[in-house]
């Protein structure tokens, strides 16, 4: 365990000790987390990151918790916000360039204001730059890679610019899991500002219509299996409204668990295995996690994964 001393001694940005990660997960649920952090720049980030790597100390990163859940324990070590100092979009050389803590949402404007087209398919999406990178977030047949050129990654203590052609992008995963992605470069065509809004418009009443926007959850629970649905198969499974504890799978969208109120991360686990398991019974096929499991011993991740 590393000291907060130790680490105040080098880190100039913000440090919250035993911070409950529910405040930072769109599911609101998360026990505390060790030490909570937002580096003050580049450098502040490289230096804390270094010396956790080198000291063996876990440490994650975390965006708006939209894809993740947290353990009701909490994480033991540290979760690194870049939100606060790392969420500018800007032009240049034509194209759009976002920092890693910029909201999808603020990142689709801005192309709009700008008349840059493509990236309509994010709006309304409850993520940051960084996270859709990494997980090659998607939506309305459009996906994270479609029009990026490049990332620029911190790689063990190292900066680097990393060109798409050298990412293993794929269905909702990028190779650079390992890595702390700090910017994307967009390259996005010309487009008329005011059907870019009307796409914009559109997508989002499509998702307000078609998922449980008005309540806790964490998007996606499992990932759509080849030529089929993950929704289709849970609903097939007759676990539409299925509650466990304060956790249910979505009335709305079977492939959403919400948070009625007062859920635990142990609710949303005990549905997860249960939708994993009954859809398996009934079509042979076994869902796989979309969602990142945090802070849960080795043996639970396994069990779900």
């Amino acid at each position: 365990m590393v000291s907060l001393s130790d680490i105040r001694a080098f880190f100039r940005g913000s440090i919250s000790i035993n911070e409950p990660l529910a405040g930072y997960t769109s599911m609101r649920i998360g026990g505390p987390v060790d030490y909570f952090m937002e580096p003050a720049d580049k450098d502040d980030l490289v230096s804390i990151v270094r010396y956790f790597r080198q000291n063996k100390f876990d440490f994650i990163m975390v965006g708006r918790g939209s894809n993740m859940l947290v353990s009701d324990d909490g994480f033991r070590g540290a979760a690194i916000n870049l939100e606060e100092k790392f969420s500018d979009v800007r032009l240049e050389d034509g194209d759009v360039v976002a920092e890693a803590g910029a909201g999808l949402s603020k990142l689709v404007d801005f192309c709009i204001q700008h008349g840059k087209a493509g990236l309509e398919w994010a709006a309304g999406i409850p993520g940051t730059v960084g996270g859709a990178i990494v997980m090659n977030a998607g939506a309305h047949g459009g996906e994270t890679a479609d029009q990026l050129v490049e990332v620029e990654v911190l790689r063990g203590s190292e900066i680097v610019t990393v060109p798409k052609s050298s990412i293993s992008f794929g269905y909702r995963r990028s190779g650079l899991e390992s890595d702390i992605v700090l910017s994307g470069r967009f390259r996005l065509p010309e487009g008329d500002r005011e059907e870019i809004n009307q796409r914009r418009r559109t997508f989002i009443q499509q998702r307000n219509a078609s998922q449980p926007v008005n309540m806790p959850n964490s998007g996606s629970i499992f990932k759509n299996p080849s030529g089929n649905y993950a929704a289709r198969l849970i609903d097939a499974a007759n676990l539409k409204g299925k509650r466990v504890g304060g956790a249910q799978i979505s009335e709305k969208h079977a492939n959403f668990i919400v948070n009625t109120g007062n859920a635990t991360a142990s609710d949303v686990l005990t549905l997860i295995d249960l939708a994993r398991r009954t859809v398996y019974q009934n079509a042979g096929i076994l869902l796989e996690l979309e969602i990142r499991l945090v802070g849960f011993p080795n043996d639970v991740r396994e069990k779900v994964a």
